[in-house]
Protein backbone atom coordinates (compact mmCIF):
# COMPACT_ATOMS: atom_id res chain seq x y z
CA UNK A 1 0.00 0.00 0.00
CA UNK A 2 2.21 2.79 -1.21
CA UNK A 3 1.59 6.38 -0.14
CA UNK A 4 1.26 8.49 -3.29
CA UNK A 5 1.04 11.89 -1.60
CA UNK A 6 1.08 13.63 1.80
CA UNK A 7 -0.04 17.12 2.79
CA UNK A 8 -1.63 18.92 5.76
CA UNK A 9 -1.68 15.72 7.81
CA UNK A 10 -3.43 13.75 5.04
CA UNK A 11 -1.72 10.62 3.72
CA UNK A 12 -3.09 9.30 0.43
CA UNK A 13 -2.69 5.63 -0.43
CA UNK A 14 -3.59 3.43 -3.32
CA UNK A 15 -3.60 -0.33 -2.78
CA UNK A 16 -2.37 -2.79 -5.40
CA UNK A 17 -5.10 -4.83 -7.11
CA UNK A 18 -7.78 -3.13 -4.97
CA UNK A 19 -10.66 -3.19 -7.46
CA UNK A 20 -12.73 -5.95 -5.87
CA UNK A 21 -14.49 -4.43 -2.82
CA UNK A 22 -15.52 -0.99 -4.06
CA UNK A 23 -15.50 -1.75 -7.81
CA UNK A 24 -14.62 1.88 -8.57
CA UNK A 25 -11.27 3.65 -8.88
CA UNK A 26 -10.56 5.06 -5.41
CA UNK A 27 -7.99 6.23 -2.90
CA UNK A 28 -7.60 5.57 0.81
CA UNK A 29 -6.86 8.64 2.90
CA UNK A 30 -5.71 8.68 6.51
CA UNK A 31 -5.85 11.66 8.80
CA UNK A 32 -4.73 11.04 12.38
CA UNK A 33 -6.75 7.99 13.49
CA UNK A 34 -9.47 8.31 10.83
CA UNK A 35 -9.71 6.95 7.30
CA UNK A 36 -11.88 7.78 4.32
CA UNK A 37 -12.18 6.04 0.96
CA UNK A 38 -12.87 8.40 -1.93
CA UNK A 39 -13.87 7.53 -5.51
CA UNK A 40 -11.75 9.08 -8.23
CA UNK A 41 -12.00 11.13 -10.34
CA UNK A 42 -15.40 12.20 -8.95
CA UNK A 43 -14.28 12.82 -5.36
CA UNK A 44 -17.23 11.03 -3.73
CA UNK A 45 -16.86 9.50 -0.26
CA UNK A 46 -17.44 5.75 -0.44
CA UNK A 47 -16.72 4.94 3.18
CA UNK A 48 -15.41 6.52 6.39
CA UNK A 49 -14.98 10.11 7.45
CA UNK A 50 -12.41 12.76 8.25
CA UNK A 51 -12.94 16.36 9.43
CA UNK A 52 -14.84 18.51 6.91
CA UNK A 53 -11.99 21.02 6.59
CA UNK A 54 -9.57 18.23 5.61
CA UNK A 55 -12.12 16.69 3.25
CA UNK A 56 -12.42 20.02 1.45
CA UNK A 57 -8.62 20.11 0.96
CA UNK A 58 -8.67 16.51 -0.25
CA UNK A 59 -11.42 17.20 -2.81
CA UNK A 60 -9.47 20.21 -4.15
CA UNK A 61 -6.37 18.02 -4.53
CA UNK A 62 -8.35 15.24 -6.27
CA UNK A 63 -9.79 17.75 -8.73
CA UNK A 64 -6.33 19.11 -9.56
CA UNK A 65 -4.81 15.65 -10.06
CA UNK A 66 -7.59 13.61 -11.68
CA UNK A 67 -5.51 12.47 -14.65
CA UNK A 68 -2.54 11.46 -12.51
CA UNK A 69 -4.78 9.60 -10.07
CA UNK A 70 -6.45 7.65 -12.87
CA UNK A 71 -3.06 6.79 -14.38
CA UNK A 72 -1.87 5.53 -10.97
CA UNK A 73 -5.12 3.55 -10.60
CA UNK A 74 -4.40 1.68 -13.84
CA UNK A 75 -0.90 0.88 -12.58
CA UNK A 76 -2.24 -0.20 -9.16
CA UNK A 77 -4.78 -2.68 -10.49
CA UNK A 78 -2.06 -4.14 -12.70
CA UNK A 79 0.21 -4.49 -9.65
CA UNK A 80 2.79 -2.08 -11.05
CA UNK A 81 4.84 0.66 -9.38
CA UNK A 82 2.88 3.87 -8.69
CA UNK A 83 4.03 7.44 -9.22
CA UNK A 84 4.08 10.03 -6.45
CA UNK A 85 1.70 12.96 -6.95
CA UNK A 86 2.50 16.53 -5.93
CA UNK A 87 0.95 17.56 -2.61
CA UNK A 88 -1.49 20.42 -2.23
CA UNK A 89 0.43 23.62 -1.47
Amino acid sequence: MPAISMFYGLVIYMYYKDNKQHKLPHIHVRYQDKEVIVAIPEGVVLEGDIPASKLKLLFAWVELHQDELMADWQLAIAGEQLYKIEPLR
